[in-house]
């Protein structure tokens, strides 16, 4: 019973490779890492509870009987990194940004369509057609839906009369502007017969709407 209680005591060692061996103690971490150069020794217990931060085994420091310990190479801890200035950059590594902002650069201009954006109203000027609206009294445009054989005959005599307006106001505004009292051929009956000659080339889409009530007729 004596040779029992005073039984040897041990502690295993493990190596990376998972090979195990056993050592006497008491001994110390110095003499377990002097045939493993380099290699530190972590308890096991240590490990499960830090992990990879576990703090390894001092030189002097006694191993403890009934244990498991680890010979592991050292963590190597990774510098911070600093961050590049600008001021410390290198040619070469200032010409590589610089090449890196103009990559950026031509793959976003590259996603653009050619040209400017256009909007709805250059795209419908574009294409031949625009909108216009003139507010004309009822009873004008009741006479002139009597007198015309047609719709489209009314339609024209309305579009003759808002571009001979349109004509006689820029007409007269040249006029004040140029200081022309007479002379020449008056600016009214200049761009009536102006109107009357390009109503057809210059009507596109017109929208007549009444001024008190009544329907909104639109002319493609």
């Amino acid at each position: 019973m004596g040779n029992s209680l005073g039984g040897k005591k041990t502690t295993k060692i493990m190596k990376i490779d998972g090979e195990t061996f056993k050592l006497k103690t008491p001994v110390t971490a110095e003499e377990v890492l002097r045939d493993y150069p380099g290699h530190v020794l972590l308890e096991s217990e240590s490990v499960k509870h830090y992990g990879a931060r576990a703090k390894p085994l001092e030189a002097k420091q006694m191993l403890k009987a009934k244990r498991l310990y680890f010979v592991v190479e050292p963590v190597k801890e990774c510098p911070p990194r600093r961050a590049r200035s600008v001021i410390h950059m290198t040619a070469q590594e200032r010409l590589e940004n610089l090449m890196l902002a103009r990559r950026s650069s031509s793959d976003i201009s590259a996603l653009k369509p050619p040209g400017k954006w256009k909007t709805k109203e250059e795209e419908e000027e574009e294409g031949g057609a625009a909108r216009v609206k003139l507010r004309i009294p009822k009873a004008e445009i009741e006479r002139l839906v009597k007198e015309g054989a047609t719709e489209a005959e009314a339609t024209q005599k309305i579009a003759a009369l808002f571009m001979a307006k349109k004509n006689h106001d820029e007409a007269r505004q040249k006029t004040l502007q140029r200081g022309v009292d007479g002379g020449d051929e008056p600016a009214s009956a200049v761009a009536t017969a102006a109107a009357t000659r390009g109503v057809k080339s210059c009507l596109k889409r017109v929208s007549f709407m009444a001024e008190k009530g009544g329907n909104e007729i639109t002319v493609a």
